[in-house]
């Protein structure tokens, strides 16, 4: 299956990638990461990447953060080159693993990139409140890292990634190391924080009923070089209880991703 067309590139896209190439020079000889990737992602997008190990959907969101240089094509990020847009604090990032600091607090992790970016003490115990609230983790902000579960640190990460307030977030499979019960309620907890904010979120997951229950859009990938194989608009409604995934709908809409994937691997690179 070829790359799907793009529909509705719009110059108020928060993310737009065109003919969007990047090869990795190794020791071992070129590797072709991505190929040709277009896409446009609107405010208030829930858009969830999915695809084989390899494809690039890391990349792509490493690109978008400017952790990664494309070597062909274009990408923006709010109207701006991902460098410009670091720079303006334009996003969140939550990595797959919390990554908080075992000696500072989890109050302290929060405030962390606030002081680097020169937040008065006032604004910055503003932001720690407010953000630790949003992510229900009020009271936990005198306590460690190792105190809280698995879970409690990822909600951690989140609200670090948003304490500055940043209109979108990039989430690279941050539930995929816990376990179903806790990422089931983190999958509400997260639809819940989005229709709160309003973010526009980047996500990365690989697993099929987790894309399918918080995305507005499905963008399916194929194995390396990373291309679209199809762009999955979701019909269901913005508020989803867990039992949506029993529904038809549901269902349909994950065969559908399946049958991508399958003929995704199934297609010459």
């Amino acid at each position: 299956m070829g790359q799907a067309p793009v529909t509705s590139i719009e110059a108020e896209a928060v993310v737009e990638a065109r003919n969007l190439d990047l090869t990795f020079r190794t020791n071992d000889g070129p590797v072709h990461a991505l190929k040709d990737v277009n896409l446009a992602v609107d405010p208030g997008d829930f858009v969830s990447f999915i695809g084989p190990s390899g494809c690039g959907k890391t990349t792509f969101l490493r690109c978008v953060a400017a952790l990664e240089t494309p070597t062909g094509g274009s990408l923006s990020v709010n109207g701006m080159s991902p460098d410009e847009a670091r720079r303006a604090r334009s996003y969140g990032y939550v990595f797959q693993a919390a990554g908080l600091y075992p000696w500072r607090t989890i109050g302290g992790n929060i405030r962390l990139p606030l002081e680097i970016m020169g937040f008065t003490r006032e604004e910055r115990d503003t932001r720690v409140r407010d953000t630790l609230k949003l992510v229900d983790l009020d009271g936990f902000e005198h306590k460690y890292p190792w105190q809280l579960s698995g879970g409690m640190q990822q909600r951690a990460s989140i609200a670090r990634a948003l304490a500055f307030d940043a209109d979108l977030l990039l989430m690279d499979e941050p539930f995929g190391a816990l376990d179903e019960i806790v990422r089931d309620r983190l999958n509400e907890e997260l639809l819940a924080l989005w229709a709160r904010t309003g973010k526009t979120i980047l996500f990365v997951t690989h697993s099929i009923p987790e894309a399918v229950y918080l995305s507005t859009k499905i963008v399916v990938m194929s194995p390396r070089p990373g291309r679209i194989s199809d762009v999955i608009d979701s019909p269901l409604p913005r508020e989803r209880p867990l039992d949506i995934r029993d529904s038809a709908e549901f269902i349909q809409i994950a065969h559908r991703v399946r049958d991508v994937l399958r003929a995704g691997m199934e297609e010459p690179a």
